[in-house]
């Protein structure tokens, strides 16, 4: 398994929110603070292994042998929203602390795009790597990052991980740059929303670097 394969194409050559251009609204919307910015991307990776951890297991040994493929969404949707809401429920049992750090931003969860993305991707990836015989490197991470490894529960749990991470890395650093943004000079056109969005422009033409290798 080429670890550093997936960490590289997690968390830039095809970053969700800066390639693929998901969970763009709490990207925006939740990213005028580093500490609000964080709490919404630890919340988001949890619920991405989470929902890899299960969904894989369900899409692989029950909805393909039963032909079932075409539930998949709708299977997939009520699982994070169950899923969200008993993470919430144990972390407000358990640990106190965390969910009061944590417990506002979790609610916003399920309504990120970015979770069913990992989701349909990765047992996407399960068939077509199965049907077609590509390795699951060719497959999953396209021309961005050649790796050869065997498909399995552990990549597809590990790639939940980092691209939670992925997108924990990229709306943090929104959040320090429209911070850094507000202390500017600028013309009174440009101020809050449209700064924001130029921000947001920049930093995907450097992550564009990434895809070139």
């Amino acid at each position: 398994m080429d670890v550093f394969g997936i960490i590289v194409a997690a968390l830039f050559a095809d970053n969700f929110v800066l390639s693929q251009f998901l969970g763009i609204c709490p990207f925006l919307g939740v990213s005028k603070k580093i500490s609000s910015a964080a709490g919404m991307g630890l919340a988001v990776t949890a619920v991405m292994v989470i929902t890899c951890a299960i969904t894989y297991p369900i899409y692989t040994f029950l909805l393909a042998p039963m032909g079932l493929e075409y539930l998949s969404i709708l299977v997939f949707i009520l699982l994070i929203a169950s899923l969200v809401q008993i993470l919430e429920m144990v972390l407000k049992r358990f640990s106190p602390g965390l969910y009061s750090a944590m417990g506002i931003y979790l609610p916003l969860v399920t309504t990120n795009c970015a979770i069913l993305g990992i989701a349909k991707i990765v047992t996407a990836t399960v068939t077509s790597a199965e049907e077609a015989g590509y390795s699951f490197g060719e497959v999953f991470f396209g021309h961005y990052v050649k790796v050869n490894m065997a498909l399995g529960y552990g990549e597809a749990v590990l790639s939940g991980l980092f691209y939670g991470l992925g997108f924990t890395l990229a709306i943090v650093l929104l959040a320090g740059l429209r911070q850094k943004a507000d202390k500017l000079h600028v013309a009174k056109a440009l101020k809050g929303f449209p700064i924001t969005m130029l921000v947001a422009c920049f930093m995907a033409m450097a992550f564009y670097v990434f895809t070139l290798i």
